[in-house]
């Protein structure tokens, strides 16, 4: 299935890296913003999908055992290029979306809604959506909770992104001033080593 991808797609790709979130451990804050979102919006499944280049992977998921899927076949790569929830009543009405093996087969997808996850650079890094396997509309409040949650997923990913640089800061200044002390230590050293040596004709003249 040939996808459309957005038109900053190498940037985007290198802004979700800086992330640095790709294939790492389940977080509580995250899974339950995810829970949350199920909830709401009455949905079997709800997930924190991220983006790559040839995939979605899943932060957080509910209802769901697969970690990834293929991008080709992600609703979610729909979801990125709109700037709001992106919504799909029924995927077998849509020509778009039902062929597609996430419709015709497991999880049997009918319903989508996906509010896309848009940084401060205006990247989509990906999306938190919920899924049902009926057909459905999402009510105008729920579509604005799903936003106001999205919101709060971004917030996480920012937050978790500058404790990370934040880390990564400490730990550069550590290695600078080690390495302060250090030359301050073979100065210290150096200036001994020639005070020693003025000493000697000193000793040898009292002789």
């Amino acid at each position: 299935m040939a996808i459309t991808k957005p038109a900053n797609e190498q940037a985007r790709v290198i802004a979700l890296d800086k992330y640095a979130i790709l294939d790492t451990d389940p977080e509580q804050f995250f899974d339950d913003l995810t829970l949350l979102a199920s909830y709401v919006c009455n949905t079997p499944i709800a997930l924190i999908s991220l983006v790559d280049e040839d995939r979605q992977w899943f932060k957080s998921r509910v209802g769901l055992d697969a970690s990834e899927t293929s991008r080709d076949i992600a609703f979610c790569s729909t979801a990125i290029l709109q700037t709001d929830v992106f919504v799909i009543p029924d995927a077998l009405a849509d020509e778009r979306f039902r062929d597609n093996p996430l419709v015709v087969s497991d999880p049997h997808i009918r319903f989508y809604a996906g509010a896309p996850l848009i940084n401060e650079d205006g990247y989509a890094l990906g999306t938190l959506c919920v899924v049902d396997r009926a057909p459905r509309e999402l009510a105008p409040e729920q579509k604005e909770a799903l936003k106001a949650l999205s919101r709060l997923v971004l917030a996480q990913l920012e937050f978790r992104r500058n404790l990370i640089l934040l880390k990564e800061a400490l730990s550069d200044r550590t290695k600078e001033e080690h390495e302060r002390q250090r030359e301050v230590i073979n100065v210290q050293e150096t200036l001994m080593r020639v005070l020693g040596l003025r000493q000697v004709p000193k000793s040898a003249s009292a002789r």
